[in-house]
């Protein structure tokens, strides 16, 4: 896995095109805004949020919990912080607190009852109100962007694996390859400043 294209192109969104994103994503649909930011702030791939369900947000621990897809094994689930906000846009959006008091009966139902393809039009739409677009305007370069993010942030490798559900440490690494401005603000903590 690598972070650019065989063109050089970058795969990622840098922080400031992933602020332009989310800022888009409040012009959007309510369902088409919730999903665009639990990609954004929960590093999940597509196929994981459009799996997501009431019981597997913990509204009380702050983090939503995602069966891993890729494991090429069912049952291996991994719980990802997110900030209040996401939280609290998911329970106003999709009434996450009613379906939790209902039972088992509705807390497995959906938060997006979508196909893939529908959930990447979605956030195709938002990425092109946002002016963005090339490889990185795609969900993956929102998964991307968040380990980008989590490592210029000075979070440890190991928990970005875990929040990405990567089998291997050395996935995770290829997010300490970033270049331009994260490079720098990496290089920054280096010096000391």
């Amino acid at each position: 896995m690598q972070l650019f294209d065989p063109k050089g192109a970058r795969k990622y969104l840098t922080i400031a095109e992933r602020d332009r994103f989310l800022k888009a994503a409040e012009l959007a649909p309510r369902e088409a805004r919730t999903l665009c930011m639990t990609l954004a702030w929960s590093g999940c791939r597509l196929s994981e949020a459009l799996a997501l369900t009431a019981d597997r947000v913990d509204l009380a621990a702050g983090v939503l919990v995602f069966e891993t897809l890729k494991k090429r094994q069912a049952g291996i689930y991994r719980a990802v912080p997110v900030p209040p906000a996401l939280l609290d846009a998911l329970d106003l959006v999709h009434g996450l607190r009613a379906l939790q008091r209902k039972g088992a009966r509705h807390q497995g139902a959906r938060l997006w009852p979508w196909s893939r393809m529908t959930g990447w039009r979605a956030v195709h739409a938002v990425m092109e109100e946002a002016g963005l677009s090339g490889v990185a305007a795609s969900p993956k370069g929102l998964r991307h962007a968040f380990g980008v993010a989590a490592v210029s942030n000075a979070i440890p490798l190991n928990l970005v694996q875990k929040w990405l559900g990567h089998a291997q440490l050395s996935t995770t690494a290829i997010y300490a390859n970033a270049s331009g401005v994260e490079e720098q603000d990496i290089a920054r903590r280096m010096w000391g400043e």
